[in-house]
């Protein structure tokens, strides 16, 4: 019998600060939850167990270190270009979770 890892997730809000802060982390069933609710709202999903680990670490509600603003960027990157968004235009948005 292998051993499966429990799943993990975060979310992260971007838009209202200058850096994108974290407002929910878990795993196992509530990382499941919190997949299932941003996939109710459309939200766009990333799945990169590294920068997951990394930000898991964080506090609720806490800013990302500036150590994790490339690897964040890469992300919203991916997010602004399915949205069809440019740099900026998050001051037009009240939220947006990744």
């Amino acid at each position: 019998m292998s051993y499966k890892p429990s799943r993990r997730a975060v979310a992260l809000e971007y838009g209202r600060r200058k850096a994108p802060v974290m407002t929910a982390k878990g795993q196992g069933e509530v990382a499941e939850l919190i997949i299932e609710e941003a996939k109710k709202q459309g939200i766009h999903i990333a799945e990169d167990p590294q920068l997951v680990a990394l930000l898991g670490q964080l506090e609720l509600n806490e800013e990302i270190p500036e150590s994790l603003y490339v690897a964040v960027s890469v992300i919203l990157s991916w997010v602004y270009w399915l949205k069809g968004m440019e740099p900026g235009d998050e001051q037009g948005i009240v939220s947006d979770e990744v």
